[in-house]
């Protein structure tokens, strides 16, 4: 119920206005926001790569309603990528690994555009894909409601043709997820499994908790045995200790974990400083009000963490 909520409340735009107004919401972006533009973006890049963390970036904003905003959003990603380059915060550390990299919403650079739609987002996440690949970054396709999957993983496929290191991301809500890693779990695929944060009818997801996490840990399973690089992206200590020891029990020292700006920042520096590559996902733009919500559903738990932030030094 809670998150049903605040999921609607994601889509009402009187809430918005008066979250986005709000004096006190001024501490909560700085915390879980890299800032509303790229200067800003790069600097927390730099503090969070300091720091022994790998990063990947995502500029806000996925109501695309025309080419100009898809363009333009493309080309916020191209001067991002430029000024890491030129902060000396990009290379390859090891293969499919690199410091600093970029996370994609398909929808942002024209996907849902009637008509030709899908071929100006993969059109746009090519250009991407090639200037991040010239400044020895990495390119992830995030994924969004399951109505997107098929269309998302379709240009996928067609970037992988050229660009075979662009990374793609699986929701373990979904029922088809188990499925989608055994296909995608081959030699240089980078896969990040997350738990999902759309609100998602029973007929194609997952509804308890409980439910997920073993989809999860089935997913994990199936991704620790494949050929591929795995990312999990939780926040989860169960779910941490689980993926610990499993990719132990494989012999697999190629994956990471992944984790969200502003959440565990301790947990993250500690399983950096045990070893482990742990990259942030950092968020940026000024279109930060959809991304907050959804983190907050995705697990309502996390309403303590934002909560926190209001009372606590960021």
């Amino acid at each position: 119920m809670l998150r049903s909520t605040i999921l609607a409340a994601a889509r009402n735009s009187r809430i918005e206005s008066l979250v986005t107004h709000a004096p006190v919401s001024r501490s909560v972006v700085r915390r879980f926001v890299g800032g509303p533009d790229t200067r800003s973006a790069v600097a927390a890049t730099k503090a969070l790569v300091d720091a022994g963390l790998h990063v990947t970036l995502d500029h806000l904003g996925e109501d695309t309603t025309d080419r100009a905003h898809a363009d333009a959003v493309a080309g916020a990603y191209l001067d991002l990528l430029g000024s890491l380059e030129a902060a000396h915060l990009t290379r390859l550390l090891k293969p499919l690994t690199a410091r600093a990299e970029v996370s994609i919403k398909l929808s942002a650079i024209g996907q849902a555009l009637p008509g030709d739609g899908e071929r100006i987002a993969l059109d746009h996440a090519r250009t991407i894909c090639t200037e991040a690949r010239r400044v020895g970054a990495t390119v992830t396709l995030d994924m969004e409601d399951h109505t997107t999957t098929d269309s998302t993983l379709g240009i996928l496929r067609e970037l992988r043709g050229d660009f075979p290191e662009t990374g793609a991301v699986l929701q373990a809500y979904l029922r088809r997820t188990e499925s989608d890693c055994r296909e995608l779990a081959y030699a240089g695929s980078r896969v990040r499994l997350c738990k999902g944060a759309y609100q998602e009818p029973a007929s194609v997801a997952f509804q308890k908790r409980a439910d997920v996490d073993r989809s999860y840990v089935r997913s994990m399973n199936v991704l620790l045995e494949g050929d591929g690089y795995p990312m999990f992206a939780t926040h989860d200590p169960t779910l941490i200790a689980i993926a610990t020891d499993r990719a132990a029990a494989h012999e697999v020292d190629a994956f990471e974990f992944q984790m969200l700006y502003g959440i565990r920042p301790d947990e993250q520096r500690r399983l950096a400083a045990a070893g482990h590559v742990v990259r942030v996902y950092v968020p940026y733009g000024a279109q930060w009000y959809g991304y907050l919500m959804r983190r907050l559903a995705e697990r309502p738990a996390n309403l303590t963490f934002f909560a926190r932030a209001l009372i606590t030094k960021g």
